[in-house]
């Protein structure tokens, strides 16, 4: 008689998988799912590091496309890049929302195991930071923060120094003939993007001839709707942040929730912004 717990096929055949690479296998789940460790025994404990962990996993993704996307750009090949982008702005969908499921703890709940936090924050991840990098927001001081772990440092400045793909997309316009200054194509990589007139302008010629350059408006939209979502993610993180904790520090010493305000007011790519004004 057959064990009906055994897994069969289509024709009730008993199958074998002990040689099998399994589900659990591919994935490492044995890793994955044992990787949670709360150091308190608070039962909440375990949504804020699931949250978190999920959260960093989004993210390689996040990195894993935008740098195949700038790639993509670097080599005048822009259609690929697309695809890319849209999956990164889907992926920011699932980051924004993870902050509702966050919000589900209190403000009581919290303080039971903060203090076992120590000096961790969110204001350390090095993969949010790369992220940052990669749109334009470069800042170098903020590399002060690993320069204990010196691999994750090695990373981080190598990205401060690269192109973002907003600098990528501006040299896309000038392969194209679209006019853009020194300043805009050679500048010094490692410094925070400033907003440029010559690159209002070429994106401006952009928006008011479409059919012409479908691709690179295409692009626009695309690196907008990352723009966007972004925005949004930093402000669920602030109202989330202030229900949990009020206005007190963050672990790590940051001013929490006033450190996320100032951040609100950044564009990433503020060209894309300011020329709707002047269509």
């Amino acid at each position: 008689m057959s064990n009906s717990n055994h897994p069969h096929d289509k024709q009730g055949l008993q199958m074998d998988f002990s040689k099998d690479m399994t589900y659990g296998d591919y994935l490492q789940l044995e890793k994955v799912l044992t990787s949670q460790q709360r150091l308190s025994d608070h039962h909440d404990e375990m949504l804020f590091i699931i949250i978190h962990q999920a959260s960093e996993l989004w993210m390689k993704l996040i990195l894993h496309e935008m740098d195949a996307a700038r790639a993509s750009i670097l080599q005048n090949n822009l259609e690929p890049a697309f695809k890319m982008l849209s999956r990164v702005s889907r992926i920011q969908i699932q980051l924004i929302q993870s902050w509702d499921v966050l919000s589900t703890l209190t403000p009581s709940e919290y303080m039971e195991f903060r203090d076992k936090l120590g000096r961790s924050s969110g204001f350390q991840s090095y993969q949010n930071r790369l992220i940052e990098f990669m749109l334009g927001r470069k800042n170098a001081a903020s590399l002060g923060v690993y320069q204990h772990q010196t691999d994750l440092y090695d990373i981080l400045q190598k990205a401060l120094n690269q192109r973002s793909i907003y600098d990528a997309a501006i040299w896309a316009m000038s392969e194209r003939g679209l006019h853009l200054d020194e300043q805009a194509l050679n500048r010094d990589w490692s410094q925070d993007y400033t907003p440029n007139e010559s690159v209002k302008q070429a994106w401006l010629e952009v928006y008011r001839n479409v059919d012409k350059y479908w691709d690179l408006y295409e692009l626009a939209e695309k690196l907008v709707d990352i723009d966007n979502r972004q925005q949004q993610w930093r402000y669920n993180h602030m109202i989330t942040v202030e229900r949990i904790i009020g206005f007190k520090m963050g672990t790590g010493g940051s001013s929490g929730v006033e450190y996320l305000k100032r951040a609100l007011d950044h564009r990433f790519f503020p060209e894309l912004w300011s020329l709707r004004t002047e269509l």
